[in-house]
């Protein structure tokens, strides 16, 4: 945990998906930037909208003006949520809104992490549009890196005229002076995509990984799925756009597939993607979630009674690297597979998901291997008096 002085106060934070606290501090120059920018032009009054405060600095350090704060990440919400209870400040004070909910009919201030897609910003901007008035007071922060002019230019597209702060801190903030508007703008649409062979239609919402096209990483995981059999539980973890969940769910009616994944955006994705390839989606379950740790007290799959995982790891915690999620997945596949079941992984040769796999299994098979990328499987253990399932490999 970590201490953040500024001007509304110091606050005590923490990132709780971070396992380099050292390097992942839960806020940036950027937040500091704004709130003192903040500060200096009074006491905000009216309603205060954040968007993609991705440990909830902004939230907690605003929180006596009752903001809602809107962000695509599930695992954000918790850490806001937490970082809130750390500073004995009562949850309610701050209402957490995911991408997909009913926007406030009235925004006075609106406060915007730039997000690591232009993608998701348009989509955010074109949601939050019919709420933002002449008056709205619209800042946006961001490490100078990441602003660049094609951001400059959504702010200026969307909401109005746009200017930008000098760099402090690397950082920087835009300002936008938001336009009269008559009828809102048209949303952003899902993007699709033919997958072959099988003429498959994937769905994506804006920001989702793989939105426009099948990447090559899981490209080469699904030429490299196992044969599969039975009525078996399977777990597509970080599905994306769940792609990999669906073509796993086609090889075999009789599985159970849950898709799991941190981003609101994408597990809308899955289910327009499953929606529009199966006759039917009842084999099919979708849990926003923290990993896998929503499994705990989730009905119908305890701890020990998976058969199958199958993961493609994010590396990065929002701009920065990080390998914490993957170990977050892997030591939460461990907990949830049964005897001899099995977490399938897909990474870069470079990330050496090899030894982090042993070190939690205690052993790592290598299935499959090119230039860029490798297929891992790693199987639990037999535990005794647990029902042991067949060898998928």
């Amino acid at each position: 945990m970590q201490r953040l002085a500024v001007p509304q106060g110091e606050f005590i934070l923490a990132n709780p998906s971070s396992s380099q606290p050292e390097t992942l501090r839960p806020w940036d120059a950027a937040d500091e930037y704004l709130l003192q920018h903040l500060f200096e032009l009074g006491e905000p009054t009216g309603n205060l909208l954040v968007v993609n405060d991705r440990c909830g600095a902004l939230a907690v350090a605003l929180a006596q003006y009752e903001p809602t704060a809107l962000s695509d990440s599930y695992t954000s919400q918790l850490a806001t949520t937490s970082n809130l209870e750390r500073n004995a400040i009562p949850a309610p004070r701050v209402k957490l809104l995911g991408s997909l909910d009913p926007m406030p009919s009235r925004i006075d201030y609106l406060l915007v992490k730039v997000p690591k897609t232009l993608a998701l910003l348009e989509d955010q901007l074109l949601r939050l549009a019919p709420s933002v008035h002449p008056d709205t007071v619209v800042i946006a922060a961001g490490m100078t890196k990441h602003v660049h002019n094609s951001t400059l230019g959504l702010f200026e597209q969307i909401l109005g005229t746009t200017t930008t702060s000098l760099a402090k801190k690397k950082a920087r903030l835009i300002f936008v002076a938001p336009r009269e508007r008559l009828a809102p703008l048209p949303l952003s649409k899902p993007t699709s995509y033919i997958l072959e062979p099988g003429h498959l239609r994937v769905r994506s919402h804006p920001g989702v990984f793989s939105a426009e096209r099948l990447d090559i990483g899981t490209s080469f995981f699904l030429d490299n799925l196992p044969d599969q059999a039975g009525q078996i539980r399977i777990i597509d973890l970080g599905c994306g756009n769940g792609v990999v969940g669906l073509v796993l769910a086609l090889d075999n009616p009789d599985a159970e597939v849950t898709f799991i994944d941190e981003s609101y955006l994408a597990m809308a994705s899955a289910e327009l993607t499953t929606q529009g390839n199966l006759d039917t989606t009842e084999q099919c379950e979708f849990i926003v979630g923290d990993s896998l740790s929503q499994l705990r007290n989730h009905q119908g799959i305890p701890d020990g009674s998976v058969d199958l995982v199958f993961t493609n790891p994010p590396f990065h915690d929002d701009h920065a690297l990080s390998d914490a999620t993957a170990w977050q997945m892997f030591t939460d596949a461990h907990r949830v597979l049964r005897s001899n079941g099995q977490l399938w992984v897909i990474g870069n040769r470079h990330l050496a998901y090899h030894a982090k796999l042993k070190r939690i299994f205690g052993n790592c098979d290598i299935i499959a291997s090119n230039s860029k990328f490798v297929v891992f499987r790693s199987t639990r253990k037999p535990v005794p008096d647990q029902h042991k399932v067949d060898d998928f490999s």
